[in-house]
């Protein structure tokens, strides 16, 4: 999502019935509880929290239905606000007292409340931001730059969001850790956990040097630029940090474009993660883990993705019969429902384009994270790896497409939009890879990387393709769920 606050896509392009807010926003907080306190010391100590329309948040009172919210403190917060009513009286708080936006501030609240409250909210003509679950978790006091714009939980019915375990502390606390792909929506949130965990360097790379700027002022790190697909650059990066820690979030995802230039996707998925390899292995770093989609092996986004994997596999063996203690996997995040690119991208689009949304059938399903869960399951299985795993995400049973475009609409009181089919198939599922029909071979994998990395250099797609998918074919396929 963009991070604004009144409309689900980037600029001012919403319905003409759709009007922006003032610039300064009187704030009703829901919940009086630590978070609640903490948000309204952050945003009276900074002046407000300003989003993407430039709009400061004044919080001017707190909803609860504890008979005494503040009595774990035995004092009201400072600076005071009143309790002005209970969660029951919200719609008719927000006429009273004339609020332009309601912060949802209790992070443990159920998903089934959450959706109910933002729709009374959004009602009564207030915008709403949250505060995501894994916020109860963080080591520190709330703040408002974990204020959320949509519940996006809300739109699927999965189970009860993971909370990331002690012990992940252990792998990134004091250390120098360094994010690939760091501006994008996985990358932004992965850094914020890693940042909560208290790292002894934080080093945010991205080719896109504005987008890890924009992170800056909520994370005390260093914002850096390198041509992953520059061999010597990528390792002057690696001499110069020496890195412990690795998370590789970096990489090209379109797969409609990945379709029709294959060599685009080598070089940004496939040599990137080769020259970080070399470079991790080299420089002694401790844990490497690359994040990907997880698209079907017979695409050529699936193809680039499994070929990558192969070089971590790769790296792993190599780690283990030299005994050194480089430890290198690779987590499938399938389907992130906020992050650029995603099902809300497009849905978005498609409704400011007048719609219809299309669906490939009208019962298709996807299994879908947030980006919160998305990153906390990626933490799990970073932490319990060992060496040369590929794991997927444990994301429940999945949600059927069009109640999710049905719930967003009514999110933002949307008319119905009609939903097309583009496909005659049968009831889609969850793409699942085959099994490799030939063992895989680790000793010519370098001689066949790099005529691979030649073809892409020249751009010869077909061959690019079909190379693609013979390295695809014999990619061990047997991934295991996060723990």
């Amino acid at each position: 999502m963009t991070g604004q606050a009144e409309a689900p896509w980037d600029g001012s392009q919403g319905p003409a019935s759709w009007i922006r807010p003032p610039a300064v926003l009187r704030a009703l907080v829901v919940g009086a509880g630590r978070a609640g306190r903490a948000l309204v010391r952050d945003l009276h100590g900074a002046a407000g929290s300003r989003g993407a329309e430039d709009q400061e948040l004044r919080p001017i009172g707190f909803v609860d239905d504890a008979r005494d919210p503040f009595a774990d403190r035995g004092a009201r917060p400072e600076p005071a606000l009143p309790l002005l009513g209970t969660l029951p009286d919200l719609a008719h708080l927000v006429a009273e007292h004339q609020a332009e936006a309601v912060l949802l501030a209790i992070p443990g609240l159920p998903t089934a409340r959450i959706r109910e409250l933002t729709a009374t909210a959004i009602g009564a003509g207030a915008v709403v931001r949250y505060l995501p679950w894994h916020s109860a978790y963080l080591p520190r006091e709330a703040t408002s730059s974990d204020l959320r714009p949509l519940d996006v939980r809300a739109l699927i019915d999965g189970p009860e969001p993971h909370a990331v375990s002690p012990e992940v502390k252990e792998i990134v606390t004091g250390k120098r850790v360094l994010v690939t792909g760091a501006g994008g929506a996985l990358g932004a949130e992965l850094s914020r956990h890693l940042h909560a965990f208290n790292p002894g360097e934080l080093f945010l790379l991205d080719g896109d040097e504005a987008a890890v700027h924009r992170l800056r002022p909520d994370l005390y790190a260093t914002p850096l630029t390198t041509d992953l697909a520059d061999r010597d650059q990528t390792d002057r990066t690696f001499r110069d940090l020496r890195p412990e820690v690795v998370f590789h979030a970096a990489g090209l995802r379109q797969a409609s474009v990945l379709e029709r230039r294959p060599s685009l996707g080598v070089r940004a998925n496939v040599l990137s993660t080769d020259n970080l390899v070399r470079a991790a292995a080299r420089h002694g770093t401790e844990r490497f883990v690359r994040i990907s989609p997880d698209a079907d092996q017979a695409s050529m986004l699936g193809a680039s993705q499994r070929a990558a994997e192969a070089v971590i596999r790769a790296a792993a063996d190599k780690s283990t019969k030299k005994r050194t203690n480089t430890v290198f996997a690779a987590v499938r995040v399938g389907d992130v429902l906020d992050a650029h690119g995603s099902l809300l991208t497009v849905l978005a689009d498609q409704i400011r384009a007048g719609g219809p949304v299309t669906v490939t059938h009208p019962d298709a399903t996807r299994c879908f994270a947030t980006v919160e869960e998305a990153v906390a399951l990626t933490l799990e299985a970073a932490r319990a790896a060992t060496g040369g795993e590929i794991y997927t995400l444990d994301l429940g049973e999945p949600a059927r497409i069009a109640d999710v475009v049905a719930r967003f609409t009514r999110q933002y009181k949307l008319p119905e939009v009609p939903i097309r089919c583009v496909s005659s198939s049968q009831k889609a599922k969850n793409p699942r890879p085959s099994e490799p029909t030939e063992p895989a071979d680790y000793a010519d994998l370098p001689e066949r990387l790099d005529k691979l990395y030649k073809a892409a250099e020249k751009n010869r797609d077909p061959k690019v393709r079909q190379m693609l998918a013979k390295l695809a074919k014999q990619s061990p396929d047997r991934p295991r769920r996060t723990p």
